[in-house]
């Protein structure tokens, strides 16, 4: 199943926030959240949206996913804690 077809058991909104907030703000909602959890995080910076968010993620194992809504600007971020 794809991270981003679950339900997400979080959602954090980090939208106007720059780097290196959304990646911060996104470390520490993970760190409440429960193995097998996962967030949606929603992300206008790029850096954050394209680089350092999913960088930290593969460095941790977990699963992740990006959606581009180009049409809203902005990036849906799905995060499974592993």
């Amino acid at each position: 199943m794809s991270v981003k077809t679950a339900t997400p058991d979080q959602t954090l909104d980090t939208l106007g926030r720059v780097c290196p907030y959304p990646l911060l703000l996104t470390k520490k909602a993970l760190e409440k959240l429960a193995s097998g959890q996962t967030i949606k995080v929603l992300c206008d910076a790029p850096a954050s949206a394209e680089d350092s968010i999913p960088r930290y993620a593969e460095k941790q194992g977990y699963g992740f996913e990006a959606v581009k809504l180009d049409d809203k600007g902005y990036w849906e971020l799905y995060i499974k804690k592993s």
